[in-house]
């Protein structure tokens, strides 16, 4: 079987985007691993390549994705969409307007070669919502994140935001929202899509374990709500959304079981401890706070529901350490690594 297709938007080129790229693109080099396409400024990415000491001849600027996937294992290929940045307009840690203009137009162009079948898959770095707002570039306004700016992009009827990592993997019903809002938000239908969609991704895993997937579904309040005495919600909102998915899971033929609501606190050490394979999360917090203490630095941002593959990093920019070269790269060599899976999975 062919090498899966991936493309990377570098992230912020102010940020640790571009070193975690290059080095996770280098380590991509070997037997099995996918190709890789970074895409964003050549300079940004040669910098990082010199700070990480990786050599500049392995580096080479590509007219477009069909060159990329005709080099050599050991060539790094760069397609650059944008104009050159200026010095100024590549500072770590000091984002400016074109800054924030060009990491949204990257992460579009490596959309698009997924969308037109020039790759299999779509891995973006991390970029910086405040700078892209900020630009006023095509795109930017409402923008939130990778996720909803997606969803968007390919009219997706639905969008899951999930994570995963080989020790937790958990979806959410509310994504970027403040916390005063995500109780009206927490729907039936919405705890059914995140419920769905994360058995539909533990089923594409796992095509060859021996026992279906299994999925436990966390509760809003306290004590999944104390039987009411801590809120309705749970009963009213979640119970039922748990009954749609089961019933969605049964129609689209995916053999899994969904438990719950159980309290956040238990659901999340359970799965850790593998009685449970996934958990959804109600909301942003929920989700990143147990997933950053067990997995930190491994875990991957996957979105469900899109009509392409997309993963990331599960970190932001981290314009404090930019520049200094030591920026963990695991985290976006594991998000290309299930990219290429789920690729592989969906020929």
């Amino acid at each position: 079987m062919t090498r899966a297709r991936v493309a990377v938007s570098i992230g912020c080129p102010c940020g640790v985007g571009p070193e975690v790229s290059v080095v996770a693109a280098t380590r991509a080099a070997g037997h099995g691993a996918p190709q890789v396409l970074l895409v964003g400024d050549e300079g940004v990415v040669r910098e990082a390549a010199e700070g990480r000491r990786i050599a500049q001849k392995r580096i080479v600027r590509v007219a477009g994705s069909q060159d990329a996937w005709r080099l050599p294992k050991d060539r790094i290929a760069v397609w650059q969409p944008t104009r050159d940045l200026s010095p100024r307009d590549r500072r770590p840690g000091r984002p400016t307007a074109k800054s924030g203009a060009v990491q949204l137009a990257w992460v579009d162009a490596a959309c698009d070669l997924v969308t037109q079948g020039s790759a299999d898959a779509l891995t973006t770095g991390p970029v910086s919502k405040a700078a892209i707002v900020r630009s006023g570039a095509p795109g930017s306004v409402g923008f939130f994140g990778h996720t909803e700016h997606l969803q968007r992009r390919l009219r997706a009827r639905e969008v899951v935001m999930a994570f995963w990592s080989p020790g937790l993997v958990t979806s959410l019903v509310t994504t970027h929202l403040p916390l005063s809002r995500v109780p009206a938000a927490v729907t039936p239908a919405a705890v059914a899509r995140a419920a769905y969609w994360l058995a539909w991704l533990l089923a594409r895993l796992a095509k060859r374990a021996q026992r279906p997937p299994r999925v436990v579904v966390a509760g809003l309040n306290p004590h999944a709500g104390e039987g009411g005495l801590l809120g309705r919600e749970d009963e009213r909102r979640i119970v039922p959304g748990i009954a749609r998915a089961r019933a969605r899971l049964l129609a689209s033929h995916i053999a899994a079981t969904i438990d719950g609501p159980v309290p956040a606190e238990s659901a999340f050490r359970l799965a850790v401890g593998k009685r449970w394979d996934g958990v959804v999360a109600m909301y942003h917090d929920q989700a990143t706070i147990p997933m950053k203490l067990v997995e930190f630095g491994e875990a991957v941002n996957v979105s469900l529901g899109l009509p392409i593959v997309r993963t990331s990093v599960d970190h932001g920019t981290a314009y404090d350490r930019a520049g200094t070269w030591t920026a963990d790269a695991r985290g976006m060599s594991e998000a290309l690594t299930l990219a290429a899976a789920l690729a592989r999975e969906a020929r």
